[in-house]
């Protein structure tokens, strides 16, 4: 009752919890095939130290929260089946937990900027990691479509989210811009426009056809068929919003601050939050699992 009382005082608005399905076909390497994404509702967040918080049916399968770490963890990606998720620091090391299976990392690659996120295939076999200089680097059945790793970018990118059917992806700036590669199309940035608070994470719909991004204030900005369900922008918040996570169906969003608080909105539900606890370091990441 405390952490509802706490998020309601903050403006998060609390559903009630249930189970998401989303049954999708997406291609696979080696030809189309059926792919079930399945989640049991809830959601992971991960803190710089590696630490992970599991809430509704996200299962805990490990974390590197007592380990000594050459670089703060700054991202995750959960797999297809919600029985594992990868880590990923900000030197390019990867972390496996549950089924989550390694297929490489920059952990020992000298890199021009450091690491700001991932993405994970729609197989579970591979994932992509990129840098705030726009660079991407791919691992297992993870294509590369192409970068901005060459090239000059008003403000440092900060995260990504991949296309549903793995064939491309979005990298997003501080800025809110957006740059596309693959099959991922472009349906508007923040890019030109005055913020409040910089960008600080992205998700794709459903059905690949737009994408929301999140300020560190809360503020969401909707483009394609991505529907705004509301967003903390004009609330004051204890700490900074630092990512977000749509659910299966595309019908609703969490948004996670680096005290571990979440804020719901349209159907995701709420299952709990490290809001009203002492961290030993900031949260700085999130994946869905419903």
């Amino acid at each position: 009752m405390a952490l509802l009382a706490r998020l309601a005082g903050r403006g998060a608005r609390v559903t009630a919890a249930m189970a998401l399905v989303l049954v999708a076909l997406v291609p696979l390497s080696g030809g189309a095939q059926a792919s079930t994404r399945t989640g049991s509702g809830g959601y992971w967040l991960v803190a710089s130290d590696g630490g992970v918080f599991n809430f509704g049916g996200a299962g805990y399968y490990g974390s590197q929260g007592s380990e000594h770490l050459n670089a703060p963890v700054v991202g995750m990606a959960a797999t297809p089946d919600g029985k594992g998720y990868w880590l990923v620091a900000a030197d390019g090391g990867i972390f496996t937990h549950g089924d989550a299976a390694y297929y490489g990392s920059q952990g020992s690659e000298h890199l021009n900027a450091p690491i700001v996120g991932m993405a994970a295939t729609p197989s579970g076999h591979g994932y992509w990691l990129v840098a705030a200089d726009g660079g991407i680097f791919t691992h297992g059945d993870a294509a590369y479509y192409g970068s901005q790793g060459s090239e000059h970018l008003n403000a440092p990118v900060v995260g990504m989210a991949a296309t549903p059917d793995g064939g491309g992806y979005w990298l997003v700036a501080k800025d809110g811009g957006i740059f596309t590669h693959g099959d991922a199309l472009y349906y508007g940035s923040q890019g030109a426009q005055h913020l409040n608070a910089p960008v600080v994470g992205m998700a794709s719909t459903a059905t690949g056809h737009g994408y929301w991004l999140v300020a560190s204030d809360g503020g969401i900005f909707t483009h394609g068929d991505a529907v705004y369900y509301g967003s903390e922008g004009s609330t004051a918040l204890n700490k900074p919003v630092v990512g977000m996570a749509a659910t299966f169906n595309g019908g609703g969003y969490w948004l996670v601050a680096s005290d571990g608080g979440i804020f719901n909105f349209g159907d995701a539900g709420y299952y709990g939050s490290e809001g009203t606890c002492i961290l030993n370091k900031p949260v700085v990441g999130m994946a869905g699992n419903g």
